[in-house]
């Protein structure tokens, strides 16, 4: 039978429905990373059980999501030696003002807030750093002043 007397449905015409990417990099988390994700799949878990029939699919693709990403988590505590890194807050001065830094996982991430992934250019470039030491950083020399380091997450 020719396709032109085929009855086409509506699922046809939908965009597929795709996973969340995960992101590639190791899911390192911090004490709170690890409650935020508790909370979302929580959350998730709630809203599927209230949700109507036609809502659920995607609420149950976000729980995909989040309990790949809990499974995956890596606990992580800053640098012992006090350096930035992953899991600290960093003062710095950028352009004559001062910020707090926060280097924190993928999912904990708001750029917005000065939090940032660890894998973040800037970020990047606080790995190591200790309070006095000037960085480069966007084609300037000396373009950051570390000033201070502190870890997020209490000592364990």
């Amino acid at each position: 039978m020719s396709v032109a007397f085929r009855r086409e449905s509506d699922e046809e015409h939908l965009e597929p429905k795709f996973e969340l990417p995960i992101p590639a990099s190791p899911n390192l988390v911090t004490i709170a990373g690890k409650a935020l994700i508790d909370a979302r799949i929580d959350a998730l878990t709630a809203a599927i059980a209230g949700a109507a029939a036609d809502a659920v699919e995607p609420l149950r693709r976000d729980l995909r999501y989040w309990q790949t990403r809990r499974t995956t988590a890596v606990p992580t505590s800053a640098p012992a030696d006090g350096s930035a890194g992953f899991g600290t807050q960093v003062s710095v001065r950028i352009g004559g003002r001062v910020r707090t830094i926060a280097i924190v996982g993928d999912d904990e991430a708001d750029p917005n807030a000065d939090r940032l992934a660890y894998g973040a250019p800037l970020a990047r470039v606080l790995a190591g750093a200790e309070p006095g030491d000037r960085l480069p950083f966007n084609g300037r020399e000396d373009a950051i002043e570390v000033l201070a380091v502190a870890p997020i997450d209490p000592p364990r």
